[in-house]
């Protein structure tokens, strides 16, 4: 819009093996579709005006950026990230893949053996400070799993996997933003002979002795073999199911613990702005009272985190020349009413105020788009449920058998894939639930015949 192009999310490309591998399946790479930059710094982190740390794509120079806060910290960097990589094969090699439906999928000597290698029943933030005291290297290792939808002491220690994706395997960017993976993945779809049909919101399941044979729209009545749901499960379960045939009630929902949802501004700006990387993480408050604000006593924030990505700084063609492409995000609780303008603006004023200040630019009088997207947003594009934006919360007992099945116990044709399923919150946890519920759905249609 306006000459700029904007990411809806967060334009981090974690994982890219994840990728690779879902291109591979059809006969593709990610170089038949765009161009993939590592950036460096892979992440600016801002402490304050003057206390700022860029993380370099290099592990070698990550160490020593450690080892120059807190002496020793090299060495133990090397030890935490070889435990880190560890946790990211064994996760990636046989556990992550599973449709967790039964307890009995993990019930052999090499998965249990598994779970112990990953410290799968130690917290995160133990894990951490085992290794390290400076409380700034304990918030660059904390920092990727910020989302996973609870404060890093009730985060399992095999996350630390997250910190193997984010400072080991790099952080990139498609040029022309995010979008180009949607692309990708339509242009796999056309050439398979998939049909689109798009602003058609699906509004019941007509159903019969073998399941679902048919999906109402408000334009079509479409006669279907089986189906994967890839909306958000709350919405599909309780909004388009009839009572008799959901799994989970109403007050299973109620007391599932959610991981954030957000507020985000797109801003076009007609000129440069000084030291902003492409990924800038404003850890310039406390981030125990934030996080208290959104998983303990769920309350609009006072002293807000935030993030700001300016992909314009890697990408010339995400903003018109001499200018720049900003996406602010600040994480909130999930659930919160009042959700209007006037708040909004007043955020606006109070993360634009702490930017200016770092960057020493006004950039308020040089916004000429801006677009604002929050908890409402999600529930009336997305169905979110509570408006979450980031699933379930993944603490151990909302991880693997614990989370939403991907397969219906009632309806023998019904499959789940996305966020608030197994594996997980995330684009390549997503793309890897949908592969899961496509194998379960195939081997049903195999049975089936």
């Amino acid at each position: 819009t306006d000459g700029f192009t904007f990411d809806m999310g967060p334009s981090w490309y974690w994982m890219p093996d994840v990728f690779e591998k879902f291109y591979n399946k059809f006969g593709y790479t990610s170089t038949d579709f765009y161009i993939l930059k590592l950036l460096d710094p892979s992440f600016t982190v801002i402490f304050s005006k003057d206390d700022v740390i860029k993380i370099p794509n290099s592990l070698d120079q990550l160490c020593d950026l450690f080892e120059a806060r807190e002496k020793g910290a090299a060495d133990k960097l090397r030890i935490f990230m070889k435990d880190a990589e560890t946790k990211y094969t064994v996760s990636m090699n046989g556990m992550i893949d599973k449709t967790a439906d039964s307890i009995l999928e993990y019930l052999s000597f090499k998965t249990i053996q598994q779970a112990w290698r990953i410290k799968l029943f130690s917290s995160f933030s133990k894990h951490v400070k085992n290794y390290f005291k400076n409380p700034q290297l304990i918030s660059l290792l904390e920092f990727p799993v910020l989302f996973l939808g609870s404060v890093p002491e009730k985060i399992p220690a095999m996350f630390s996997l997250m910190n193997h994706a984010a400072y080991s395997l790099g952080t990139w960017y498609p040029m022309g933003g995010m979008g180009k993976i949607i692309d990708a993945m339509k242009t796999i779809a056309l050439n398979k002979n998939v049909k689109f049909h798009t602003n058609e919101p699906v509004e019941k399941f007509i159903l019969g002795s073998k399941g679902i044979s048919e999906i109402v729209t408000n334009k079509n009545q479409l006669k279907v073999d089986a189906v994967i749901g890839s909306a958000d499960y709350h919405h599909i379960e309780q909004d388009l199911l009839p009572l008799q045939f959901r799994r989970y009630s109403k007050k299973y929902w109620e007391d599932r613990v959610l991981s954030p949802s957000c507020l985000i501004y797109y801003l076009g700006v007609n000129k440069k702005i000084s030291r902003l990387d492409h990924h800038n993480l404003f850890f310039d408050e406390d981030y125990g009272v934030h996080a208290k604000e959104i998983y303990q006593t769920p309350k609009w924030p006072t002293r807000p985190l935030f993030y700001v990505c300016c992909s314009s700084v890697t990408d010339p063609e995400v903003a018109p020349r001499g200018m720049e492409n900003l996406f602010i995000l600040m994480p909130l609780a999930t659930g919160l009413t009042n959700d209007d303008e006037n708040r909004r603006e007043e955020y606006y004023n109070l993360l634009m105020a702490r930017l200016e200040k770092y960057t020493g630019d006004n950039i308020r009088q040089h916004v000429i788009y801006k677009k604002s997207y929050c908890i409402s947003d999600f529930q009336i594009d997305y169905n979110a449920f509570k408006g979450n934006a980031y699933g379930l919360a993944n603490t151990l007992y909302q991880s693997a058998i614990f989370k939403p099945k991907i397969k219906s116990k009632k309806i023998s044709n019904l499959f789940y894939a996305g966020q608030l399923t197994v594996p997980g919150p995330g684009v390549p946890p997503s793309i890897i639930s949908g592969q899961i519920a496509s194998d379960e759905l195939l081997n049903y249609l195999k049975n089936k015949l």
